[in-house]
């Protein structure tokens, strides 16, 4: 099994910048994906950006393209979500998966590991 850990998350003003990682441990290999997903208080989790594991292709909900940026060492078996020019709506719980699968998905239920999440905050 794969497990995954996040972290990088806390308290930034807007326009301020992140940078949250994601590392696995456990059975890990070319042959997978890996996203982020928010989610809001009282909102449903959103797909925010794929990667896929070996390739390094990219996926990015659009409301972060070019604010955002996915990338991954392989080496490390870690992920990363650089996160700029922060804003608050981006306030969220931010998750890190994976699917056993080289196809990026926005979609959740396509993914079956899940680290336990990191809070971003961003004031206003």
């Amino acid at each position: 099994q794969v497990q995954l850990v996040e972290s990088g998350g806390g308290s930034v003003q807007a326009g301020g910048s992140l940078k949250l990682s994601c590392a696995a441990s456990g059975r890990t290999g070319s042959r997978y994906a890996v996203g982020w997903f928010r989610q809001a208080p009282g909102k449903e989790r959103e797909f925010v950006a794929a990667i896929t594991w070996s390739g390094g292709s990219t996926s990015y909900l659009d409301s972060v393209k070019g604010r955002f940026t996915i990338s991954r060492d392989n080496a490390k078996q870690t992920v990363y979500l650089q996160m700029n020019s922060l804003k608050p709506e981006d306030t969220a719980v931010y998750y890190c998966a994976a699917r056993d699968a080289m196809l990026k998905s926005a979609r959740s239920r396509d993914y079956n590991y899940w680290g336990q999440g990191t809070q971003v905050t961003v004031s206003s």
